[in-house]
């Protein structure tokens, strides 16, 4: 994702249009991961899924009340739009450090994203509340972080399946 590329939200209802849109992707995403892990009966990093996407839930609720909003209004441009967790890494097998990991990555792309508009942004006003939302990325960054330093990494040998599923032609 290139963000220097394009222009910053010219004002403040249009960055947070655009952030409440990212927060709530991510509460779809995040959802994703939970639901296709649950189907694998992989319960833990399922409700890892579930946790992070009750947090964005709750991020993208409190940008809605600080901007007095029932219903996000629609962004006003299409800015590219930090990637997020990608369902393609989700692994039957995969455990909390690997969901964690892919959390991670996707934290890091949205504080890249609104460092690049307090860059480029040429309102102050927008700026400031894109330095804001850099922050509280970063904050999730920092929580992932720490829950990952309490979390075993994987062994190598960790999507090995001693009984993989069986496909009938």
């Amino acid at each position: 994702m290139n963000t220097e590329a394009t222009s910053a939200p010219r004002t403040l209802q249009d960055l947070m249009a655009q952030a409440c849109a990212f927060e709530r992707e991510a509460v779809e995403r995040y959802t994703e991961f939970a639901d296709v892990l649950e189907t694998h009966n992989n319960r833990e990093a399922a409700a890892l899924f579930r946790q992070l996407a009750t947090q964005e839930a709750r991020h993208a609720e409190e940008l809605m009340r600080s901007m007095g909003w029932q219903q996000p209004p629609a962004p006003a441009a299409q800015q590219p739009a930090p990637r997020g967790a990608d369902l393609q890494q989700a692994h039957y097998l995969m455990q909390p450090w690997h969901a964690l990991q892919v959390a991670l990555e996707a934290e890091r792309e949205a504080r890249d994203f609104f460092a690049a508009l307090v860059r480029r942004s040429d309102s102050e006003e927008v700026r400031r509340a894109a330095q804001r939302l850099q922050a509280e990325e970063q904050e999730h960054i920092d929580m992932l972080q720490g829950w990952l330093a309490k979390v075993p990494a994987p062994p190598a040998d960790w999507a090995e399946d001693p009984d993989p599923p069986r496909y009938h032609d």
